[in-house]
């Protein structure tokens, strides 16, 4: 079923939509906790999913006469190939992969997007043809995607066995390397638009699932963190609700009001690395992110402005 009397299906406007409302519900937890990188990479990868199912979507269409033919085919084909530049490099930063660090620099640019570049950039704008040049162009990328998947399963592998992370999240993981794997495959036969959208949006639910799942998993841990520290904290106002309010009101993360709990102990930047087991110069970045934030100007004020009674 067509929609809006264009080649996009009902299925991929779906999809777009439900994106396009998390892309909004996503940006508005960034725009108050923007010191959250994960969540930075996944509101990239969402926004290429976007562009992705909608120059798919709508490219290519004969009967459009508004964008030429060649520009319809190289939206369509290279926002794909942007989307799977970036796949192996969001996995690499979101969740940590450090085997994939080669693929996500560097594979990517030299088997994926240089292949697409000579052959749709240059074989196709020269003899303009389609078929050939997306034969030509996903044979590398084919070969490629399996010698990436398995980095990825054993840095997947080796994270789940180093940091006792638990088995179901690691197939999850591979589950979600899903869209990646087939995209060139896809690309290679010519799969209609419905069974394409499915795999890669299948494989981008399972990336939310993880993303949420790790998002609620890491809240759980900073929470405790946080708990334990305050009670060894001897400050009396520093354990009281006010405090605690004030640092929520003013977007501190968790390790933010770690530091400024030890802080208001007197602690110095150094004293406060050893006992939270980060750099010193990690510390003074959190100091100085919450003088920004609360338009403090010395520790003194900071600890005054999380202290006092904002009613």
């Amino acid at each position: 079923m067509k929609v809006f009397d264009t080649d996009m299906e009902l299925v991929t406007f779906i999809f777009i939509i439900f994106e396009v409302i998390m892309l909004l519900y996503q940006l508005l937890f960034y725009l108050q906790r923007p010191f959250e990188k994960k969540r930075k990479y996944y509101i990239i990868l969402l926004i290429l999913f976007i562009v992705y199912n909608v120059f798919g979507g709508l490219y290519p269409d004969p009967h459009n006469k508004s964008v030429p033919l060649i520009i319809q085919n190289i939206l369509a084909w290279g926002s794909g190939i942007v989307l799977a530049c970036f796949l192996p490099y969001y996995f690499y930063k979101a969740f940590g992969l450090e085997r994939l660090k080669f693929h996500a620099r560097y594979g990517v640019l030299l088997f994926l997007l240089a292949p697409f570049s000579l052959f749709f950039g240059i074989d196709y704008l020269v003899n303009r043809n389609i078929d050939r040049a997306v034969k030509h162009g996903v044979i590398i990328p084919c070969v490629y995607a399996i010698i990436c998947v398995i980095a990825m399963y054993r840095s997947i592998k080796e994270k789940v066995d180093r940091d006792k992370i638990e088995s179901n999240e690691m197939y999850l993981s591979l589950i979600a390397i899903a869209p990646w794997v087939a995209m060139p495959i896809l690309s290679y036969f010519r799969v209609s638009q419905v069974p394409e959208v499915l795999i890669m949006n299948g494989g981008f639910l399972v990336i939310t699932s993880l993303f949420i799942l790790q998002a609620i998993k890491q809240t759980r841990q900073d929470n405790k963190r946080l708990e334990a520290l305050l009670v060894t904290v001897n400050d009396i106002e520093v354990k009281a609700d006010g405090f605690l309010e004030n640092c929520q009101a003013y977007n501190l993360s968790a390790r933010e009001i770690e530091v400024a709990a030890l802080i208001s102990e007197g602690l110095k930047y150094k004293e406060i690395a050893e006992r939270l087991f980060i750099q010193e110069r990690t510390v003074t970045t959190h100091a100085q992110n919450m003088f920004l934030k609360t338009g403090a100007k010395n520790k003194v004020d900071l600890i005054n402005i999380l202290k006092s009674n904002r009613k």
